[in-house]
């Protein structure tokens, strides 16, 4: 069975990197180009438009930046999901990106075929980053100064005890399977509690749970 090709937009301000871009996604199985913004504004208009999967985002653009476009298009009625471009050390950029409901970040000089697998990884409904590099995220996001407590989200009262657990073991960067592991259950099982958990909190796939899972206290950075 065939399924159809993955519909990607590339937004970015710099016509060189556009045009790199597109020349490595259109000759790639299974990704199509359809469309193209050099503002945040018009990534916003496109993501209505064209109705991409995935949505390839730079954060700094002139006049509104890849993380307010990221902001107005999760929390609009596009599916669309976001892959923000960072240079990965500015990371209030990625954290704001995150907060935004962007699905994961790229690094601008990373491998092309890196890129590529980033894409479809997103496109699938998964995260982008790997569990490693989001225990060093949440270390270094919990350690900066937040200008007032994050408020209790009404929807945590409404998980059970066993899906506390899990969304705390998301927090800390385990996979499905580490999580099964720890709390001596089936991927499975750990799989439907991370999909309930989807459901319950405002959170568009598991970098968002982590995000959610730091900001309600249930992880902090000693683990």
């Amino acid at each position: 069975m065939t399924h159809p090709p993955v519909r990607v937009v590339l937004v970015d301000d710099q016509p060189l990197v556009r045009a790199g871009l597109r020349v490595l996604v259109a000759n790639s199985a299974g990704l199509e180009i359809v469309g193209e913004a050099g503002t945040g504004a018009d990534a916003v208009r496109l993501a209505g438009e064209v109705r991409p999967d995935v949505i390839v985002m730079d954060i700094r653009m002139p006049g509104m930046n890849g993380i307010e476009a990221t902001g107005l298009i999760t929390a609009g009625p596009s599916t669309a999901r976001v892959l923000v471009l960072t240079t990965f050390d500015d990371d209030e950029s990625v954290y704001g990106a995150l907060r935004a409901g962007a699905s994961g970040f790229l690094v601008k000089d990373m491998d092309l075929d890196d890129i590529l697998t980033a894409i479809r990884v997103v496109a699938a409904g998964e995260a982008l980053i790997a569990p490693s590099v989001t225990r060093r995220l949440i270390e270094e996001f919990a350690a900066r100064p937040e200008p007032a407590a994050a408020p209790r989200h009404p929807m945590i009262e409404g998980i059970t005890e066993r899906e506390r657990e899990v969304l705390i073991l998301v927090g800390r960067g385990l996979s499905n399977k580490e999580i099964a592991a720890e709390l001596f259950i089936s991927p499975a099982t750990a799989k439907a509690h991370v999909g309930r958990l989807f459901t319950k909190l405002p959170a568009r796939d598991r970098v968002q749970l982590v995000i959610t899972a730091y900001e309600l206290g249930l992880v902090s950075p000693s683990g």
